[in-house]
């Protein structure tokens, strides 16, 4: 007898509803006329419970609420535990581990070459497309943003970023410095790509960095919040900071302050009409507050941890006010999207969410109950309509227990079993068998700048980074000959590179000699400098802060230093950088070595 039970790949996509054939196609959706752009708003760290939209009386979201009132709401919409693995999903259409995506920093956060995203298919279409905020995926081209589909970047490629007042920044691939508040800025660079782009369809992705920590936001937010209680308390008061709390609420109002100032330049160009805006975030609160009573936060794999606000709106097609009962994902935009603007999906991976459109544009009497899986850390959950199965193998009814308080597995033995394979077949098809070997690449022939941040370098001897946590850290106690800071590269083309690194130190450093050193399995070069001048400015950011902000570095204004120019061979190898001579107490701190690719076979390089 023929064994009944599906493949694999059968199972993965009945149990996420997958409705797309494996490569490009076209969904036409009716009525339209004239492609409609998209605003993607995307926050970081925002629970659920984050908006008054929601039930929380301790703030107010009037803009970001009216997205629900002039749209729809989805009422149960799940994200991944923590940052880069949701913007993975929403870039692909595919489960996270699926494109290399395995964790926040040191590379892990990174999305394989071979994806292909939101960007590349709008862009494909004919969009204008641009990318403004945190990104995430990946810092060096061609992971930058400006090689996934979009022609516009202005923000940061880390997880976090450690000042949000005139922040350092980057627009396509040159450091530049923002202006104010983070978060007011990244929306006037969107506010200005809109407005540049308002005769074409244009994909503008709005990635907020808050309410992240480091907990910063201007006085005219935070003064409302500063002195006054908390009504509404997480289920466990003694877990809250309340400190925290009241930032993240400040942090939040001018969330919402900017997206009113997107919603009415939407109004003032006369294009609201024509233009989806979606609203959502990417993971749980980041600390212990008021979200619904609802079990964990982020980096859980419980529903605190990946329910989230999601809220879109298209004026004429999508009904005002209309609530969506049934679970959906991030996973679920890319090919959402795509029909919802009639334009083909251009990757050739089969994708693991669904086309939402039937839910938003009509009413579905028979739409299937699914499985999504969620990932973090060597943990998984599983979640459909009605249950979750948590990591350690308990079962809840949500419906009838959303705060996960009562385990039922003993009650619905079949169902716990059910999932619980579910689960096992899952991993053996999406997570990853082998280790993570990618290097960092430099040399791109169309990029030729390649930063190496502290973030993704390896410390050796007595250096250490500036904090526990890599991402905007610098490297710090690199104070003798047998101290080295080394990265794994790989160089993409042969060719002249200007190295620079980034440092700081104080006066008896002067006269420390460094080398930089490449050694490939046939070939190598190196450059040494001698440190001229010093350059010891203050850490910033703990006069901005409202309240701790944990392993996270604060930051100081780095000073760039000329090594010489590297001739480098296209290859693997390890960019080391050491001390040849050290006269004072210390060398330098390290915030990124830079090579920049100057000549390539005797001709200038490009970009």
């Amino acid at each position: 007898m023929a064994d009944p039970r599906p493949s694999r790949r059968e199972f993965l996509q009945n149990a996420s509803c997958v409705a797309l054939a494996v490569g490009p196609f076209r969904a036409q959706a009716p009525g339209v006329r004239k492609p409609p752009n998209i605003v993607v708003i995307l926050t970081d760290d925002q629970g659920w419970g984050d908006l008054r939209l929601n039930g929380n009386r301790n703030l107010q979201t009037p803009r970001i609420d009216s997205l629900a009132h002039d749209g729809a709401q989805f009422d149960r919409f799940l994200v991944c535990p923590v940052c880069a693995p949701t913007r993975a999903e929403l870039l692909t259409g595919r489960y996270h581990p699926r494109g290399g995506v395995h964790g926040v920093t040191t590379g892990a956060e990174r999305l394989n070459l071979d994806e292909k995203t939101l960007g590349d298919a709008f862009k494909a279409a004919g969009y204008a497309t641009g990318c403004f905020g945190k990104w995430h995926n990946g810092t060096q081209y061609p992971y930058h943003p400006n090689a996934r589909g979009f022609d516009e970047f202005y923000g940061f490629c880390s997880g976090h970023w450690g000042q949000y007042f005139d922040p350092v920044l980057e627009n396509n691939g040159q450091i530049v410095r923002g202006k104010g508040y983070i978060a007011d800025d990244l929306t006037e660079h969107a506010l200005s790509f809109i407005e540049q782009n308002q005769g074409r369809p244009f994909f503008c992705y709005l990635a907020y960095n808050t309410p992240h920590s480091p907990f910063q936001v201007p006085d005219r937010f935070y003064d409302k919040f500063k002195n006054s209680p908390v009504e509404m308390r997480h289920q466990d008061p003694d877990k809250e900071e309340l400190d925290k709390t009241r930032c993240v609420l400040a942090m939040c109002e001018n969330l919402d302050w900017n997206v009113g100032r997107v919603l009415d330049q939407l109004d003032q160009l006369t294009i609201a009409d024509d233009t989806i805006v979606i609203y959502f975030s990417d993971n749980g609160p980041n600390s212990w507050r008021w979200n619904g009573g609802m079990k964990g936060r982020k980096a859980s794999t419980d529903e605190g941890g990946l329910r989230v606000p999601f809220l879109i709106r298209w004026p004429g097609r999508i009904q005002a006010g209309k609530r969506v009962p049934q679970i959906a994902g991030a996973i679920d935009l890319l090919p959402t999207l795509a029909s919802l603007s009639a334009i083909p999906v251009v990757s050739r991976k089969p994708l693991d969410g669904t086309n939402l459109e039937p839910l938003l544009v009509g009413s579905p009497e028979n739409w299937p109950d699914r499985m999504l899986f969620s990932h973090w850390n060597g943990r998984v959950s599983v979640r459909t309509q009605r249950y979750r199965l948590d990591q350690a193998g308990s079962l809840y009814d949500m419906q009838a227990d959303p705060g996960q308080e009562r385990d039922i597995s003993g009650e619905k033995p079949e169902i716990a079993a059910q999932l619980t394979k579910a689960v096992a077949r899952w991993k053996e098809e999406v997570l990853p068998k082998t280790k993570d070997d990618r290097p960092f690449l430099v040399g791109h022939p169309d990029f030729r700048v390649a930063y190496l941040p502290a973030r993704d370098g390896v410390p050796s001897g007595g250096v250490r980074r500036s904090a526990s946590a890599p991402n905007c850290s610098y490297f710090t106690n690199w104070v003798s000959d047998a101290d080295k800071i080394s990265w794994d590269t790989e160089v993409l083309t042969t060719g002249d590179y200007e190295a620079t690194i980034y440092y700081t130190c104080p006066k008896d450093s002067v006269g420390s000699k460094a080398e930089l050193r490449f050694t490939g399995r046939f070939t190598g070069d190196s450059v040494q400098a001698v440190v001229a001048e010093p350059h010891d400015p203050p850490l910033v950011g703990a006069q901005f802060d409202r309240a701790s902000r944990g392993g996270e570095s604060y930051v100081k204004d780095f000073k760039p230093l000329r090594l010489g120019v590297l001739r480098l061979k296209k290859g693997r190898g390890e960019l080391t950088l050491r001390a040849l001579v050290v006269p004072g107490r210390m060398v330098a701190d390290v915030r990124a070595v830079v090579l920049t690719l100057v000549s390539s076979g005797g001709r200038p390089a490009g970009r």
